[in-house]
């Protein structure tokens, strides 16, 4: 499992385009990827991608954009900090609700092992949040109207 900045887009999805949006954005880019384009690190793409250990992920991304910008748009928080608590819950406890279990799965590994492998993501996805609340904010503060989720 490569670390990657992937779950960080994943979560500015919800986050500035909100939660419909946003989740639509991610199931465009899973549909490209299912076609072959190489998006993912490392180049990949296609439907094998959708059969390693980072499926739980790749499926739980659409819910976890739809989560970010849910709580961006539902929470009177100021933007940075929306987005952040809403990166933070989408980006990193929904993710995980579906990356867990499918690495598990897919490397024949227990819940707890597995919970414990993807707990070695933990800290730079919590560092990932609070780049979302400041890219959130800094693009609401330079273009207003491009922040869709608090449109």
């Amino acid at each position: 499992m490569p670390i990657t900045a992937q779950s960080l887009g994943i979560m500015l999805c919800g986050t500035v385009l909100g939660a419909r949006r946003g989740a639509l954005a991610v199931l465009l880019f899973l549909a490209l990827v299912a076609l072959g384009l190489p998006l993912l690190s490392g180049g990949r793409g296609g439907l094998g991608v959708f059969v390693g250990p980072s499926v739980g992920y790749l499926v739980g991304f659409p819910l976890a954009a739809f989560t970010a910008g849910w709580v961006v748009e539902r929470t009177t928080l100021p933007l940075g900090l929306a987005a952040s608590a809403g990166a933070v819950i989408g980006g990193i406890g929904v993710l995980y609700l579906f990356g867990i279990p499918g690495m598990a799965l897919v490397l024949g590994k227990t819940l707890p092992e597995a919970a414990l492998l993807g707990m070695a993501f933990l800290p730079g996805d919590l560092i990932k949040a609070v780049l979302v609340g400041l890219i959130t904010r800094g693009l609401a503060q330079m273009r207003p109207g491009s922040v869709l989720s608090r449109a």
